[in-house]
């Protein structure tokens, strides 16, 4: 396994680690920066062979796990958006001394539909895998208009965020492939009640992929961490509603 990792660090301040979704890069927080970085210092990482981290491998949500912690300073707020926020709260897991606080973005613990667990229907990922081998641009790009889809903003937000995709080089198919595995098969419900650190769950009320029903959910699962729900948001709240997002994030890390 590989293990050079890209990363962008600007600021001053307490360390905050941004991590990206899947099929993005670390370009896609490029818009977040100049509201955090006056006031922290911000580490964005391209995930295992996603954008400048292309030569990087990791099989499975651990093994990325390992490959960050690695590599991230010492103790650090950890952001993470999407497949980014499974990332994020494996990490605060397994690593606890290295993760402060947790900031999870229209994220969840189990992304794969269960029961009366919402979430992505198995048949969906199991299409976007098949899909993959045969339209890796097609594949990535339907991702990207689903994750934008409800929101007031989407065709905007869609061109933001395959402007961020298109400024490093493209994923490599194994990581995409690794990455479906995960958002299909991960469950970490089971281990949320260990979490201790400050952890605020930030949601899109019109997200089609994490739905909102989720965060209530999870208020019974780690009743110690706080939630926001964007009304008007979908999957991507910190690019559709930039400045709601930035005052709620800067406002948690303020208080804590």
């Amino acid at each position: 396994m590989t293990t050079t990792l890209y990363w962008q660090t600007e600021g001053q301040g307490d360390d905050l680690v941004l991590i990206h979704g899947w099929g993005m890069n670390g370009a896609v927080w490029q818009h977040l920066l100049p509201q955090l970085t006056p006031h922290y210092r911000v580490h964005v990482v391209d995930l295992p062979g996603y954008g400048l981290s292309g030569d990087a491998d990791a099989g499975n949500l651990d093994e990325v796990v390992q490959l960050l912690l690695e590599n991230s300073p010492p103790t650090a707020t950890w952001i993470g958006w999407s497949l980014g926020g499974l990332v994020a709260t494996r990490a605060a897991l397994l690593a606890p001394e290295k993760v402060s606080r947790l900031v999870t973005v229209a994220s969840s613990p189990c992304f794969a539909a269960q029961g009366v667990w919402r979430g992505i229907k198995p048949a969906v990922l199991t299409d976007f895998r098949q899909q993959l081998a045969q339209d890796f641009d097609g594949t990535v790009g339907r991702f990207m208009a689903l994750q934008a889809m409800g929101s007031p903003t989407a065709r905007q937000d869609v061109r933001q965020l395959k402007e961020a995709v298109l400024s490093r080089p493209a994923p490599q198919p194994a990581a995409l492939a690794a990455g479906l595995q995960m958002l299909a098969e991960v469950d970490l419900r089971p281990q949320l009640d260990v979490i201790a650190q400050p952890w605020l769950r930030l949601y899109g009320r019109l997200d089609g992929l994490v739905p909102v029903k989720v965060a209530e959910h999870m208020d019974a699962l780690a009743p110690l961490s706080q939630r926001q729900v964007f009304a008007s948001a979908s999957h991507a709240p910190f690019i559709s509603h930039p400045s709601e997002f930035a005052d709620t994030l800067l406002s948690f890390l303020a208080s804590e």
